[in-house]
């Protein structure tokens, strides 16, 4: 999927959320646990119930790597359900890859030949020979860490090197290196004050926005200072959807869950 036609859908739909696919067996409802294979089973019925709310979804891969072989079938299963029913959809494989050259273009096959998703994760302190055959892939995007919700993240991304934070030099090198039109960026709602930094260095760019919801963030803040003449934004959520309910309910109370970000980020970009 091109930059436009993700822009295309969020207008469509007013919408700019993701919806992260993390599946916990035991979060998941009971009775799932009785499919052949309950990881693909939660999926399905969420990606039914919110697909019309939302124009990406996130599985993360640690959640289906955890379980072996059958984890990584269910989310190949759960990315080729996608792809053939909801093409309009735009994926994210969160798997925060990043390594020495020939190794990362062989990720980047995996996740953009083989299972065929629209963009990954990675992470970049290996550096551009790290980040850029992940670049090569046409119509792919590659979103970059660059300034992230968790506690850890003041340890070294706002540390300053030559006088200005770290999370800064990433940003501005990053946009020199080849093909870096085809680069996005994870920035946590939890660190909204730094959004207006952030887009004086990189006005246009998508941001991957985690942490709204469970993790505290706040969509408005985050769209005061967050939003680009093209929106700019994905705002994922994950446990504030998909856990809704361990009912048999589950999916439409996660269709509700959505429904309610949804409606908000309607009202924003009307105004």
């Amino acid at each position: 999927m091109t930059t436009q036609e993700l822009i295309a859908q969020i207008k469509k739909k007013n919408s700019f959320l993701c919806i992260g696919l993390d599946v916990d067996l035991n979060k998941i409802p009971s009775h799932l646990l009785k499919e052949e294979d309950p990881i693909f089973a939660f999926n399905k019925a969420i990606i039914d119930a919110t697909h019309h709310l939302c124009v990406a979804y996130k599985p993360n891969t640690a959640f289906y790597e955890a379980y072996g072989l059958k984890g990584w079938q269910s989310l190949e299963k759960t990315i080729q359900y996608l792809n053939s029913n909801y093409p309009e959809i735009y994926t994210i494989a969160d798997a925060k890859r990043g390594d020495i050259g020939n190794t990362s273009t062989m990720y980047a096959k995996a996740f953009f030949e083989d299972l065929a998703f629209d963009s990954v994760t990675v992470a970049p302190y290996m550096g551009k020979d790290s980040v850029e055959p992940f670049l090569a892939f046409k119509n792919k995007h590659t979103i970059m860490l660059a300034l992230t919700s968790n506690e850890g993240a003041f340890d070294f991304q706002t540390k300053e090197v030559n006088g200005r934070e770290l999370y800064k030099e990433v940003l501005e090198t990053s946009k020199g290196w080849k093909n870096s039109e085809n680069l996005m960026y994870v920035v946590g709602a939890t660190k909204a004050e730094y959004f207006k930094e952030i887009r004086k260095i990189v006005p246009n760019s998508f941001l991957l926005v985690p942490g709204v919801g469970a993790q505290g963030g706040n969509l408005q803040d985050v769209c005061t200072y967050g939003l680009s003449e093209n929106v700019g934004l994905l705002i994922n959520s994950s446990r504030g959807i998909i856990y809704a309910s361990k009912n048999e309910d589950f999916a439409t109370k996660a269709a509700i869950k959505a429904a309610e970000l949804q409606q908000e980020m309607a009202e924003i970009l009307n105004q």
